[in-house]
Order: C-alpha cells, then structure tokens, then sequence
C-alpha cells in the first residue's frame, strides 16, 4: 500500500509565498523556460523553487519534461488557491497602505500663547502635513497656559502640547522644538526709548510689567532687578502695558519685531538684558496608538530633522 504524503503544515512564511509566485509565474508562462525571462532567475533556479514547492506542499504539481509543461489535477487546484492567496496578500497590503495614506480623527493640541510668530513654522508646517495626508482630520487647537496643558495631555483631553521647558513631568515624553530668544522693551513714549545709554540704575527706576506665570530660575533673575509695578498673565498682557509708554518688560523677539520694526519699541541694553526659553512638543507616555498623532509627530520630527 502506498504511503500517503504528509498534507501541508505549519503556518505560510515569506518563503512560501516565494516560491507560489515563482509558480504562478511558470503556471501563466506556460513552463519553465518562458518563465525565465518574466522571473529573471535560471531555469535551474526555477526547477528547484518548483521541487521546494512541491515537497513543502507533499504534491506533484507538473509535468515537465520531453513532452512539454503540463499542470496535474492537483497542480491546477493549487494554482486556484495560489491566485486567491496572493490576492488577499496583495489586498492586505493595498488595505493597510490605504490607511496610511488617508487618515480619519482629531488632533487636540494645546499651545503656548504667541507662538506663531516664530520664524521655525514646525507647528504650522507640520499641522499642514498632517491635513495633506488626511483631509478629513479635524484639528482642535486650544490657546492656554504651559501646566495646564501638561494637566490636559496628561488626562488624555489633549493628544500634545506645546510648553516651554520648565521642568520635566514623569509621565510625558517631550520634543525639542524652538528656542526663543527675549529681550527688555519700551514703547516710543517711553523717557528710555531715546536714551543713548541705559544703565541698570535707569532701569530699577521704571515701572516694569512682570510675567504672573512660572519662571525658570535664570529668567527670575533677569527680571528681580527691575520694579515690579504691573503683571500680566500672558506676553500679549506684557504687550499691552509696554506700548502704553509707561512700563517696560520682557518679551520675545519674534513677537516684538513687528512694533520694532514700526518704530515703537526698542530693546533696552540688549547685550545684558535677555534669555532663551526652550520650548518642547509634548506626549503622554503610554498614550494609546492615534495614528493622526502618530502622524503629525512624525511630520514634526521630519521638519526639526531636515
């Protein structure tokens, strides 16, 4: 009694699939020396991945010989179940690349206040990318203060955030993103917009505007010196009191060149009067997969590189 070959095992790998391709190929080729060109592989090559084939499956799969190329019964079953294999191969891959390529969802990011006029355009660019990739993406951008932004990325009701680098939160990743440069002003009605020389006697003697939200320690000591007689919870406040003649205070220099440029503030003692604030993007750690997060980052990541 003859031996019955052992039926097909184990799971499909990349190697299978290899060699159904190559089989489909001499199948439609109509035999192994047409199917040389099409594969760019030996005949010898194309005769072992055949053997592989067949005893990886326990069947005879062809004829070959003197006589020509023929499919036996249960090689043209196999070449059946092969077309329908590699079309769901392929369907698969043409699904999964389909997601890729058009995203559905929101983005929630909170943002420092006055950001956008920094001359890095991360967040703008990348927040374009992200809705060229996926125009469908609603984008939900919340203006608020850097903790509770943390808080909010934290809690899961914003996916990232931008905040100046203070201190650094166990339960958050951060990005590198900007560093933003901030220099002492005054307004053109000021008694100092004229002055030659400013001395620090000059300036203790102004009413300054102070910034009422946390500072790192090295920013603390730019503005200790100085004669605290108004705050502001944000740099528009800030703004607002210096171009009024009668304060000076801090604030970045992207965002005052506008009124320097117009001829209505000017930075005071420029060389010792200054600080940089780093800025980073922010992501809870542990956060569940977004893929609309997952693909601004990576257009944010893509922009710092470049």
């Amino acid at each position: 009694m003859a031996r019955r070959k052992e039926a097909l095992t184990g799971s499909l790998g990349d190697t299978d699939l290899r060699l159904l391709r190559i089989y489909r190929r001499v199948v439609e080729c109509g035999g192994f020396s047409a199917a040389e060109v099409e594969l760019n592989i030996s005949r010898a090559a194309i005769s072992m991945a055949m053997s592989d084939l067949e005893t990886r499956l326990g069947l005879r799969l062809c004829q070959r010989g003197r006589s020509g190329f023929a499919l036996t019964d249960e090689g043209a079953e196999v070449y059946a179940a092969t077309l329908q294999l590699l079309a769901a191969t392929e369907g698969f891959r043409t699904r999964v690349n389909g997601l890729h390529a058009w995203l559905k969802g929101e983005l929630n990011i909170g943002i420092t206040d006055n950001l956008v006029t920094m001359p890095e355009m991360y967040i703008t660019d990348a927040l374009s990318a992200l809705k060229e990739r996926g125009p469908e993406v609603r984008i939900n951008i919340r203006m608020i203060p850097p903790h509770d932004i943390e808080l909010a990325v934290l809690d899961g009701s914003l996916h990232t955030g931008v905040v100046p680098a203070l201190k650094t939160l166990p339960g958050l990743d951060y990005l590198p993103l900007y560093e933003e440069t901030s220099r002492l002003y005054c307004a053109s009605g000021h008694p100092l917009f004229e002055a030659e020389t400013v001395s620090d006697a000059a300036l203790a003697h102004c009413d300054a505007v102070l910034p009422a939200y946390a500072q790192r320690p090295e920013i603390k000591a730019q503005h200790e010196p100085l004669r605290a007689a108004a705050s502001a919870t944000d740099r528009e406040g800030i703004a607002f009191l210096i171009l009024s003649d009668r304060y000076i205070g801090y604030l970045p220099t992207h965002y005052a060149e506008r009124w320097v440029r117009d001829g209505r503030m000017r930075a005071l003692a420029p060389q010792t009067r200054g600080y940089v604030t780093r800025y980073c993007a922010i992501t809870r750690k542990g956060a569940p997969p977004n893929r609309v997060l997952e693909s601004y980052l990576e257009a944010l990541n893509a922009l710092i590189a470049s």
